[in-house]
This record gives structure tokens, sequence and C-alpha cells, in this order.
């Protein structure tokens, strides 16, 4: 029997369930018909955050920032160009924490950038501090 994982279409929210031998097939969404893995990081929102963090069962890695904060600038395109070289093994998402601070809140996050890999909805770790690409990549490879 193929293993199955559920995960959200980050365009329509739709939960899709999607073969794990599959997810480097180009998967779309049964709803949109869009793909559900775009190799760019996904913002994320009150609306959005149930459907793409705590319905799927893929890891997500959150990153926590906020527009004012230097360090969290200088991540930036170091996180993106991990989410499309991890991606579909992991699905990446920032959180803007001014924008969204009821849910910020919920994490307990006092410092920025906060990086939390979330799995189902739940925290297996989480790393505060601007990290450049290589050790970025060596901290998932341990936390996932």
């Amino acid at each position: 029997m193929t293993e199955m994982m559920q995960l959200g279409c980050p365009h329509c929210l739709a939960i899709n369930r999607v073969a794990i031998a599959r997810l480097h097939d180009a998967p779309q969404c049964g709803r949109c018909k869009r793909r559900l893995f775009t190799g760019e990081v996904v913002e994320l929102t009150e609306e959005n955050y149930s459907a793409l963090v705590e319905r799927s069962e893929l890891p997500v890695v959150v990153d926590f920032w906020a527009a004012w904060c230097g360090p969290c600038k200088m991540m930036a395109p170091v996180f993106a160009q991990t989410a499309e070289v991890l991606e579909p093994r992991l699905r990446f998402a920032k959180l803007d924490t001014e924008a969204h601070p009821r849910l910020a809140g919920r994490f307990g996050i006092r410092s920025i950038p906060t990086l939390i890999v979330f799995r189902e909805g739940r925290e297996i770790a989480r790393q505060s501090g601007a990290l450049p690409g290589p050790q970025l990549q060596q901290w998932l490879e341990q936390v996932t």
C-alpha cells in the first residue's frame, strides 16, 4: 500500500492527500490544479496557518521576522535559496511578527529572526538568529 501524506495547498488552502513517493513529481492541488510546491517561501497569516502548518504532515520551517530587523533582511535570501534546494522535503514559510503579533505570540517569539520547525502543528526544533546557508541546511538535516 502506498504511504500517503496530507498537506495544504499554498494557493487555495485545500487539504490534499499525496503519495510520499510522488512528492518530487510536481503534485497538483485537487481543487485549484496549481502546483503544491513552487520552490518559493509561503507567507503565513492567521487565515492560512492552520491549513499550511497545523494540518500538514510535511515538516514546515517557519521564519519569524519583521521588516525593520537587519538580521532578518540578511537571512531572507538564504532562507529562500534553502527553500529552493530542500522543497518538497520540507515546506518553507515566513511569518511577519509585526503584521501577525497574536500568532507570533503563541510561540513566545522573543528575538528575531527565529526559525521553528513544525511537524503536524507541533514544534520540533527552534533556532534564534540568522544562519548562513550551509549552517541552515545542516541544522535542518539534523532536526528533520
